[in-house]
């Protein structure tokens, strides 16, 4: 089974989380997740999510605390996920025509997320 490492921001503005929707046609489209991406190999975690921001929003990050390790396996892949709080130098431009949002945190419920992010959407709809 294929083991992949993920490393994703949790960005929050205004009281507010910013969240991207999945293309279509990519593993879990359609989805919502937090902004972020695989990691290369031999890359930090925050090495990997420093470029996964410049090449997904455009903007530079300061990457802070880690919220939450977990790990998902999938029928085809095994994720490990890695969750960080990070400050961004700028607005974000979705780069890569995904849909994005600022969403307030009572509505993250709402929202349709991969099974891998469950227990960081608990935790941040009920803080």
């Amino acid at each position: 089974m294929t083991r992949v490492v993920v490393a994703a921001a949790v960005i929050e503005r205004a009281g507010r989380l910013l969240v991207t929707r999945r293309g279509a046609g990519t593993h879990l489209g359609g989805l919502w997740e937090f902004p972020g991406g695989k990691c290369e190999p031999g890359e930090s975690l925050g090495d990997c999510l420093v470029r996964e921001l410049r090449e997904e929003l455009g903007v530079e990050a300061a990457i802070g605390d880690k919220l939450l390790e977990t790990t998902h396996v999938y029928p085809e892949r095994r994720v490990d996920l890695h969750f960080f709080r990070c400050h961004l130098a700028s607005d974000p431009t979705p780069l890569l025509g995904q849909e994005m949002r600022w969403v307030d945190r009572r509505d993250l419920l709402s929202l349709a997320f991969p099974p891998a992010d469950a227990e960081l959407i608990r935790r941040l709809s009920i803080t």
